[in-house]
């Protein structure tokens, strides 16, 4: 036998009380004899007996009562299957509900989906919830959220909870719940805690955590009976993973390319795969991918047009009619388009092989229309000019082979790139190493994202130079180039560059074939970046000007370099931010959810700049951030982590050896889940069986000493 409460057995030495009681009653007190005492000893001596025999009596009743008591509010239970106390005892248990309701719960069958199913689970474990046992519901997501803590149990008020649950757009952390399950058992009192942990068990969650999830629920049933309920279901997806933008400078009147790729999750080729690219929810292009083999990715082009300035709403969305599961079939994305972009090339020289300046106003309106070129704003000064340009009249600075700036020029440099702007830097001959590296540093953080060493050879002996490494990195400027043939990258070769030292917040995009030498990094500076070329812009250095690389990649950091911190896809589970370059107004920002509810944030002042955070994006589509609530909003695209997407379950074999040894109970039916919690959990608490005896005593001593009494008296009216 266990006790909920042992500390309060110490009350049981109330029990002092009433012996003490009697002790203090059997006290003799100084008699005085009188005359007529000698008729009266006789019959003293037996009413004495008498007396004596109804006072032990009423003691024991009172002892009985009060340690009966005592020990029905310590709440003792049994787990006896036999005997006495096992058949008066009731079966008192808490009950921990964690209810998976990661988007994969609204795959569908055909008829009814996982979610629906594990709700009938519930419906199933209800039936061995005794009213007023503890109930705590917790619903299983990224963060998991505990919607019912340790309420006594009422079926209409819980059946209220659940008809209000709904499946979310979010991915399973499974990581943190056994830990998050062992401290809601501790907190919950109860002589036996029982746990039932409801979900589709998808494959590649559970099973590279087995031996992992193995020992935390082996912890974890040791301060519960733990029983894991597996929801069955179809293996058939096709989920959108990626949508970037490859090609394309993102301005009024022209298009550009985006790259969408679509992955099938299931175990059954997907044929005719329907793909649309939507512009504000206008289909601007489709493609057909005409198959994709199981556990493989297709990609496809997509050529959206933008007619109008402004941020537009960008989908990529696949059909395929054995698909069963929509939230992962969209990929969304935020564009602003732009009725002209300006860039300001400030040129250290004209070089050997030209102007620089020429070199990139004719990289960036490479392949454009002559109204795309109008939309392109290219102005280039001499670097002595540099300080009579008001910076604010452009998107975008290019310095090529400029020799050195005034510190003033890179206080303003500084404070231009941190408010959002773009800044690329190309090197050559004419460039003071130790001035920019004295330059670049004012400000605490660098503004230059290396330190610049000496210039290197990297031709040969015949003069000939050596190419871009093809295996480049992920980083969105690199998209265009990816695609080309790997011969026509090899064309571009360079012969000299900068030996640099690259800081610890800088990227290396791109680097020499077969060396470590980067030719371009790039770093984040407050809201904007700065992108910086070891080469020289002209053909002194590389015949890059001449290949068509140079358009390709100038073009990218451009459009990259107008992005804003909105246009990046978050997924679910994200924090959504909203920046502002100078104190706002307003106090607060407002964030539109895609189910219309709307979110005030403060606005707090963070790292020398006033941003809005929003915790947790809890839906997929398209956030509204708004500075306040009469201000224009701006689209922020939020997606489904596709991590969710590979819906096949574990196998009952898997299932089975993975929680082996653990003391976990798999139950897959739901008639089975009652038997397995009486199996599983034999406690019968004996509190109220022994708080109604313990009153009964009461009653049972009070009635026989109001019987005491009434012969008393009825005796002293006798004898007078």
């Amino acid at each position: 036998m266990n006790f909920l409460n042992p500390l309060l057995l110490l009350g049981a030495l109330g029990i002092g009380l009433p012996i003490l009681a009697h002790m203090l009653n059997r006290f003799e007190v100084k008699h005085t004899d009188w005359a007529a005492m000698q008729f009266l000893n006789r019959s003293v001596r037996v009413r004495s007996r008498q007396l004596k025999l109804r006072d032990v009596i009423l003691l024991i009743l009172r002892c009985l009562a009060l340690l009966l008591i005592v020990a029905a509010i310590t709440r003792p239970a049994t787990k006896r299957q036999n005997g006495l106390l096992a058949g008066l005892g009731e079966k008192r248990a808490a009950v921990i509900i964690a209810l998976d309701v990661s988007f994969s719960m609204q795959h569908s069958d055909g008829t009814r989906t996982r979610f629906e199913t594990a709700l009938d689970k519930v419906d199933a474990i209800k039936e061995g919830i005794r009213p007023g046992n503890p109930v705590t519901l917790v619903l299983l997501g990224t963060e998991h959220r505990v919607v019912v803590r340790n309420m006594a149990f009422d079926p209409d008020e819980f059946d209220e909870v659940l008809a209000t649950l709904e499946v979310t757009s979010e991915s399973l952390d499974i990581d943190s719940l056994p830990r998050l399950l062992k401290a809601l058992a501790a907190d919950m009192k109860a002589p036996q805690k029982e746990i039932y942990i409801i979900t589709d068990m998808q494959e590649h969650d559970w099973k590279p955590r087995s031996t992992w999830l193995n020992d935390s629920f082996k912890d974890l049933a040791k301060h519960a009976s733990v029983f894991v309920l597996p929801v069955a279901g179809g293996t058939e997806n096709l989920t959108v993973t990626g949508l970037e933008l490859v090609s394309g400078v993102l301005r009024k009147g022209t298009s550009a390319r985006y790259r969408a790729t679509v992955r099938n999750c299931g175990v059954s080729v997907a044929q005719q795969v329907r793909v649309s690219g939507l512009v504000n929810n206008i289909s601007a292009d489709t493609k057909i991918i005409p198959s994709i083999a199981p556990g493989t990715s297709e990609s496809v082009s997509l050529f959206l047009s933008f007619s109008d300035p402004g941020p537009v709403r960008i989908v990529a969305k696949a059909e395929w009619d054995g698909d069963k599961l929509e939230p992962d079939n969209l990929r969304r994305a935020v564009a602003v388009i732009r009725d002209k972009v300006s860039v300001l090339c400030v040129e250290g020289t004209s070089g050997e092989g030209g102007s620089s300046g020429s070199l990139i106003t004719a990289a960036l309106r490479a392949g454009g229309s002559s109204k795309g070129q109008d939309d392109l704003d290219v102005e280039s000064v001499s670097w002595v000019d540099l300080p009579a340009q008001d910076l604010k009249n452009f998107d975008v600075v290019v310095l090529a082979d400029v020799p050195d700036i005034t510190a003033e020029q890179a206080g303003v440099l500084e404070r231009y790139v941190r408010d959002g702007n773009g800044l690329i830097w190309f090197g050559g001959d004419y460039v003071k190493a130790d001035v920019w590296n004295k330059r670049s540093a004012l400000a605490g953080t660098p503004l230059l994202p290396a330190v610049i060493e000496e210039q290197m050879r990297t031709g040969d002996a015949m003069g000939i130079g050596r190419p871009l490494d093809p295996s480049m990195t992920d980083h969105p400027v690199c998209r265009p180039l990816r695609s080309l043939p790997e011969d026509l990258l090899s064309e571009t070769r360079f012969l000299t560059l900068l030996r640099v030292k690259p800081t610890s917040s800088s990227v290396k995009v791109l680097t020499l074939a077969g060396s470590d030498a980067p030719v371009l990094l790039e770093h984040a500076l407050g809201r904007g970046h700065v992108f910086m070329f070891t080469t020289t812009a002209g053909s002194d250095w590389n015949n890059m000007a001449v290949t068509p690389v140079f358009p390709m990649l100038l073009q990218q950091i451009v459009t990259y370099l107008t992005a804003r911190e909105f246009e990046t896809p978050r997924l679910v589970g994200d924090s959504l931010s909203l920046s502002y370059v100078d104190q706002p107004d307003a106090t607060d920002a407002v964030f539109d959810t895609p189910s219309g509810d709307v979110i005030t944030v403060p606005v707090r002042d963070y790292r020398s700049q006033y941003v809005a955070l929003l915790n947790g994006a809890r839906e997929a589509g398209f956030y509204l951030a708004r500075v306040s609530l009469q201000a224009a909003g701006m689209p922020v695209a939020v997606n489904v982590d596709t991590k969710e997407s590979t819906i096949k379950g574990m196998s009952a074999e898997d299932t089975a050896r993975s929680l082996d040894g653990t003391g976990v109970t798999i139950v897959r039916s739901n008639e089975a889940i009652l038997a397995a919690s009486e199996e599983a959990s034999p406690a019968r608490s004996l509190w109220r069986i022994l708080m109604m005896a313990g009153l009964a005593f009461f009653v049972i001593e009070s009635i026989f000493a109001e019987m005491i009494s009434a012969r008393a008296a009825k005796g002293k009216a006798a004898s007078a």
